[in-house]
């Protein structure tokens, strides 16, 4: 209509194709900041196998270990929860070597009462292992700390 009104919407033109091209540079900046969140999350889905005894060959009689062990638990609503409880303790037996279905007696002293636990190395319960100490033995199996009110001599583990 006049001239006035002219210009501005030519003015208006040239900026509505600038702000079109400004959402399109977010979209590929959108789309390049998803692909890392989506590949993390492929990663985190990823299957994981459970270690086998062959794994823990290293484990031997006398040595302080932190096993971290899978517990599921079921609260007043039904739901069921997943978390990891770490038990450290000393081996004081092995069992059925490298067998499938070898296990380790683990055990601790807790508020003065001895606890003792037997873990099978090929569960899937069982996260993994932590070697912390060994001490200086002599036997295949330490059941004699039951009763023995003197501590072993221990050495720290290298990591």
């Amino acid at each position: 209509m006049t001239e006035e009104n002219k210009p501005n919407s030519t003015a208006t033109d040239e900026t509505k194709p600038a702000e079109a091209a400004k959402p399109a540079e977010t979209v590929a900046e959108a789309s390049t900041s998803a692909l890392p969140a989506q590949a993390g999350e492929a990663e985190v889905a990823a299957p994981t196998t459970a270690p086998s005894a062959s794994d823990y060959a290293d484990l031997r009689v006398g040595m302080t270990v932190q096993v971290h062990q899978k517990i599921r638990e079921t609260n007043t609503k039904g739901e069921e929860k997943e978390r990891i409880q770490i038990y450290e303790g000393m081996i004081i037996a092995r069992r059925h070597g490298y067998e499938a279905g070898s296990t380790i007696t683990v055990r601790k002293v807790s508020d003065g009462v001895g606890v003792e636990k037997i873990f099978p190395l090929n569960s899937p319960n069982v996260v993994k292992i932590v070697a912390i100490k060994q001490a200086k033995v002599r036997r295949a199996s330490l059941h004699y700390l039951k009763n023995w009110g003197k501590r072993l001599k221990e050495t720290i583990l290298k990591k």
